[in-house]
């Protein structure tokens, strides 16, 4: 079963293209790491995805084939946005009760159980809770329906390590203990590298690379190569530059062997993230040390 499935999706503001040509399909029971620059179309996608906008071309399907936005669909796709949507206004028990009842399907005596395990007192008003207690709210109201697919965009930008970890943590375990999937959309490199194992790479619009990682990395190498050098074996994605670069390649297969006496090295999730984003878009760099 596909999680998410696009066909030359595509959603154009005014003559502003934010996606184009996005055909993905991505396997249910993984952690996929949606990765891009700012207005590098990760939102527009996930909009689309969760049936907040519509598509300009191309078409777009979420949990085998139930069409995005439908009530089948939002019934099994949570959603947790990087500014909390919370009212500030309203204690935590009132946004249980709210919530249940905005739902078809809503699991309170779950949601009161994980906020007691984080120590969130349900009177207490959503206002006043702290970046990492309004986190674990927003992400209880959203696992509390037992979604299959949790969607989850830039929700730990502005939150500091330690509840970044906590967070990152408890979607673990929904994972393990409830076979959710889960699509992550960050910045940070360095915290997705950890714990994705699907990655969806865009940069100006377009998917530049998506597939199981541990595939992905398999299939790229640095090599050292003269400057000029070409072979029908790779396709180039960065260099180094020099007379004698060291440039990463993308093989054509991963069971493709480098000749034995070819200088190469094998690269990581991060190494190979950047080398696209650079290729594809000429914007500011990704933050990789953890900094919102």
């Amino acid at each position: 079963m596909n999680i998410i499935e696009t066909v030359d999706l595509g959603r154009r503001y005014g003559a502003t293209w934010a996606l184009r040509e996005c055909s993905i399909a991505v396997p249910e029971g993984h952690l996929v790491a949606l990765v891009g620059p700012n207005g590098a179309g990760k939102s527009t996608l996930l909009n689309l995805v969760m049936g907040l906008s519509s598509p300009t071309r191309g078409t777009v399907s979420v949990l085998d084939g139930l069409a995005a936005g439908s009530l089948d669909a939002l019934d099994g796709i949570g959603f947790v946005a990087q500014e909390m949507p919370l009212y500030r206004n309203l204690s935590v028990a009132d946004m249980l009760h709210l919530t249940r009842n905005l739902n078809r399907r809503f699991d309170e005596a779950y949601a009161r159980r994980r906020l007691d395990d984080f120590g969130i007192d349900r009177k207490k008003k959503a206002g006043k809770l702290s970046g990492g207690q309004r986190a674990q709210l927003a992400l209880t109201l959203a696992l509390a329906r037992h979604p299959r697919l949790l969607v989850l965009d830039e929700p730990t930008a502005p939150l500091d390590p330690v509840a970044r970890h906590d967070f990152m943590a408890t979607v673990m375990t929904a994972m393990a203990d409830d076979g959710v999937s889960v699509v992550l959309s960050s910045h940070l490199l360095s915290e997705l590298e950890r714990v994705a194992d699907y990655l969806v790479l865009i940069a100006g619009g377009r998917v530049r690379i998506d597939g199981p990682i541990e595939a992905l990395v398999a299939e790229h190498w640095v090599v050292r190569m003269q400057s000029g050098e070409t072979s029908p074996d790779w396709t180039p994605i960065e260099s180094a530059g020099g007379p004698r670069s060291h440039q990463l390649v993308r093989l054509r297969s991963a069971d493709l062997a480098l000749p034995p006496d070819r200088e190469a090295r094998a690269v990581g999730v991060e190494e190979l993230a950047m080398a696209y984003l650079r290729e594809g878009a000429p914007q500011p760099a990704l933050v990789l040390n953890g900094a919102s």
